[in-house]
């Protein structure tokens, strides 16, 4: 094998099959060596995790080959786009780790030459009015299996047929009255050679022209062309488009020529069990109230995930460990939820938080000595340090954490049982006070003063290691504990059943009253990321001030739910 080939052969390895098309590309020379690729949402609602695998792809390509990523905003419809969803756009894709610099377009930046290519094509005889309604469209073009029938209008004189598009572009006609269609093939193989829609009637302001336009480009018509304007050299895009990229090659050939012309190329797209998709889907949420928002916590939106506590970092270690492929698949989500495990147990400061308390008086600790005692940030983390916690005669402990009667193999407290509370004593539990009911209302124990952590009697073993906080410097915090938004695995193959009817009731419970250590209140900003020890991963919600702390747990330290579906 000669060097240039050992050469190709090493640069090719762990290239994904999209990467490697666009890198056979560069080598042949194609586009004069030039690589622009584009990410193009609608701004029609707010991202979410699908977008963020083309985001990555979109902008991680150029990234690899050092060409550039256009953010181009497919601004077709106005109907249905707003500029908090441009605002959000932006953020999301910055809060992943990406730029575009000043390359920020929108499709309505060529309504011009879009508008004055549709005149040339109508000049041209191949583009032509169409008077019939959506309807009767969609039943002349036949089946895949029968050939359509052409339009009544389909040979309507040119200058008839300019006159009409320019006066339904200057509002004479209503929405729906009529469209402007290519003429291609109405028996063509492929449905959308059928004399596809290049424009219709929209009369509703837009967000960046206002009242300019009255007919507006379809997506198939726009896009292409869009990326030509642009100079994008390498259209990467989903599956579903597949049977989309002669058309969207037709176009472009209207402009183009064999010195550049952008390439379509498509990947599978990314589905979640447990969740759906489907921006409809997601705006009938949030417009019903379902969801507290686009960017609740239980919204597969990349707002929600954030605000949840996901890392930048675990929806892109996600994603590249699911790849790209030509196969569409459903992914468990309990894989993205193992890559925010893995990342957050690198970032995260440990912390006691205590969710469900109960009071343990130390009867033979002096009760009005306070000591502070050391509390590693993160044993992951040899930088991260280490933070003082106070220790005082009462503490609380989860209820949970003490059995009267426990069941062998309980390593936490009971009666005449011993256990270390983490980073201080060993304490022994000598009995218990319960109220009239027979509810524990406090426990006492005794601790062994020889026993702190540093200590030569730290040594001592016992079984069971506690989480607590000091009762007289505890402070009350809520805890928003979030789950699985749908408890159907995949609510979008349930084709019979309206989709909010798989919603999970359970996914979101709400915990007053919980007890953390005055460090955590002091360090509670949106966005930092807490372990809870023995419990999860937390983080304050946007909405959280110091003087009422609201958590929002990420994710559990483990993975309960897949092994309660199996039971």
């Amino acid at each position: 094998m000669a060097e240039n080939e050992i050469e190709e052969t090493q640069e090719k390895k762990g290239l994904n099959f999209v990467e490697q098309m666009v890198w056979d590309d560069l080598q042949a020379g194609k586009n004069g060596g030039r690589l622009n690729t584009r990410f193009p949402p609608e701004p029609n609602g707010y991202l979410h995790i699908g977008h963020a695998k083309a985001i990555c792809m979109d902008f991680g390509v150029a990234e690899k080959f050092g060409g550039t990523c256009n953010l181009r905003f497919d601004d077709t419809n106005p109907v249905k786009e707003d500029v908090e969803y441009v605002d959000s756009i932006r953020e999301d894709i910055h809060w992943l780790g990406f730029d575009w610099g000043d390359r920020e377009y929108y499709a309505s930046d060529y309504f011009p030459q879009l508008y004055d290519l549709a005149i040339r094509l109508i000049k041209e005889g191949k583009a032509y009015v169409d008077d019939q309604t959506s309807e009767e469209i969609a039943r002349q073009k036949g089946t895949p299996t029968v050939a359509g029938t052409e339009s009544p209008y389909r040979n309507r004189s040119v200058e008839e047929n300019l006159d009409l598009f320019q006066r339904m572009n200057a509002g004479e006609f209503e929405e729906g009255a009529r469209v402007l269609r290519a003429k291609i093939d109405m028996a063509s193989d492929n449905m959308h050679f059928r004399d596809p829609i290049m424009y219709r009637i929209i009369k509703h302001p837009h967000h960046r022209t206002g009242t300019t336009w009255n007919v507006y480009p379809m997506y198939d018509f726009a896009h292409g062309q869009s990326d030509y304007f642009e100079g994008v050299t390498h259209s990467i895009c989903t599956l579903e488009f597949v049977p989309h990229r002669p058309l969207y090659e037709h176009f472009v050939k209207e402009l183009a020529d064999e010195s550049y012309c952008p390439r379509q190329i498509e990947f599978n797209r990314l589905n979640l069990t447990y969740t759906v998709m489907s921006k409809r889907k997601l705006l009938q949420l949030v417009k019903e109230g379902l969801v507290a928002g686009w960017d609740d916590p239980r919204m597969p939106t990349i707002s929600g995930m954030r605000r949840r506590g996901f890392t930048p970092r675990s929806i892109r270690n996600f994603i590249d460990k699911i790849g790209y492929t030509k196969y569409e698949a459903l992914n468990s989500v309990s894989l993205l939820e193992h890559a925010v495990r893995d990342d957050l147990n690198a970032v995260s400061t440990r912390v006691m938080a205590v969710m469900n308390p109960v009071k343990v008086v130390i009867t033979n600790y002096p009760e009005d000595k306070v000591e502070m005692v050391e509390m590693e940030n993160n044993p992951e983390d040899p930088q991260s340090g280490t933070h003082q916690m106070p220790f005082s005669r009462e503490i609380f402990i989860e209820r949970d954490d003490f059995m009267e009667n426990p069941p062998k193999k309980f390593f936490r407290l009971a009666p005449e049982g011993e256990v270390r509370l983490k980073g201080a004593y060993i304490i022994k539990c000598t009995g218990v006070k319960k109220d009239a009911d027979g509810n524990i209302e406090e426990i006492y124990c005794t601790y062994d003063p020889e026993t702190r952590s540093g200590l030569p009697g730290s040594m001592r073993k016992v079984k069971g290691t506690l989480h607590w906080v000091s009762a007289a410097h505890a402070v009350d915090a809520t805890a928003r504990l979030y789950d699985r938004l749908f408890n159907v695995e995949n609510p979008a193959a349930e084709t019979e059943r309206d989709f909010r009817e798989m919603l999970n009731p359970e996914s979101l419970k709400v915990v007053e009253g919980i007890k953390v250590e005055p460090y955590l209140a002091e360090n509670a900003r949106p966005l930092e990321h807490f372990q809870f020890q023995r419990i999860g991963y937390f983080t304050p919600d946007k909405d959280s001030t110091p003087e009422k702390l609201i958590f929002n747990r990420t994710i559990a330290l483990k993975d309960s739910w897949e092994k309660a579906q199996k039971k």
